[in-house]
């Protein structure tokens, strides 16, 4: 299949018009006309190969909202002209224990991402979303339920699911306590869905300016990082903090937060860790855990959950001819609080 896209072909390129060949549709395959696609941390992060592991011409994208155009002979799940979404993995094993309990994201084989990983069969690279079509097996292609603004949804299957598997690893509901850490794309869904579950949410932020914004997504409290008093005051009021951050910061502050048995999860990539101090840990029976997006069948959840509670994340909408733009004011953190490409700009010509 032909399709078109924007495209980073160098490190120290902009994004540019690109055309490329997606994979013929096997049987178990779904063809989707792209019609929405979010603008993730990580497109930027593997655009501009921050993490060393990039390589070139690569179509990034992995939160993909669009309309079924074609399906295998073998594919039952879906059918043309349903709304579906691809987040950001499109195979796995499925046979490893972790692919059987849903948890394809730590399938013991690696799972197959949605840009600049390797067909498991055809050896390709994989492109993500800034394109016309995609091409993915029916097992990791998510139905969107009834009711969700399809212009909003694509959000959700990155930032959305990373922020919400945690809140589900440790059975946050009413009464929980729950700090964020971080108010971009990822903390302002971490917030709106901790909220919905029932929690009260507290953001931890170094400046306070951020405070009437954390009150508007739903926070019931702020703590100024920064001020030693107050983290003081704060001292064991957790029993999760849920840490978006994607850059190298000390978590040590953050640990005498927590409450007995709290859980300070990593959900950014970081990176190396600076020396963490033991004695909170120790003497809090306190944890620091790592959580990297979800599972497909918690994805879907996910979405079911957004649909009743309508929950959905705040977005500035561009045309992918504003994306170079666009990603210079996320790495400014000057976005409230996701992109989301509308599709219907990228035409052939």
């Amino acid at each position: 299949m032909k399709t078109y896209a924007y495209a980073a072909t160098a490190a120290d390129k902009p994004l540019a018009p690109f055309s490329f060949e997606r994979r013929a549709l096997r049987s178990n395959d779904v063809a989707i006309e792209i019609m929405y696609c979010g603008v993730c941390h990580s497109d930027l992060h593997t655009a501009r190969n921050d993490w060393s592991w990039t390589n070139y011409p690569i179509v990034v994208g992995h939160e993909i909202v669009g309309r079924v155009i074609e399906v295998g002979p073998d594919v039952t799940r879906h059918k043309v002209g349903d709304h579906v979404a691809v987040g950001t993995m499109v195979d796995s094993c499925q046979h490893c224990d972790q692919c059987h309990k849903g948890e394809e994201q730590l399938c013991r084989d690696g799972n197959t991402q949605t840009f600049a990983g390797v067909d498991r069969i055809s050896g390709e690279p994989t492109m993500g979303g800034y394109a016309k079509h995609i091409v993915t097996r029916e097992e990791f292609v998510l139905h969107i339920p009834q009711g969700l603004d399809l212009a909003k949804v694509g959000p959700l299957l990155c930032a959305g699911a990373t922020t919400y598997s945690p809140l589900r690893t440790w059975n946050v509901g009413p009464g929980s306590r729950v700090g964020v850490i971080g108010m971009g794309g990822l903390g302002h869904m971490a917030i709106k869905l901790a909220v919905a579950l029932g929690a009260h949410v507290t953001v931890l932020s170094r400046s306070a300016k951020k405070e009437a914004d954390a009150k508007t997504l739903g926070a019931e409290s702020f703590v100024v990082s920064n001020d030693e008093a107050a983290m003081t005051k704060a001292a064991s009021s957790f029993d999760l903090i849920i840490d978006t951050v994607p850059a190298k910061h000390d978590l040590t502050p953050y640990l005498p937060l927590l409450d007995i048995d709290g859980t300070l999860c990593v959900v950014g990539q970081i990176g190396p860790l600076d020396e963490l101090n033991s004695l909170p840990l120790l003497l809090g029976r306190r944890r620091v855990a790592g959580s990297a997006i979800a599972g497909i069948a918690q994805t879907q959840e996910m979405l079911e959950f957004c649909a009743r509670m309508n929950v959905l994340p705040d977005i500035e909408m561009i045309r992918i001819d504003q994306i170079n733009e666009a990603f210079e004011r996320l790495e400014r953190s000057d976005v409230h609080y996701r992109f989301v490409i509308d599709m219907a700009s990228l035409t052939q010509s």
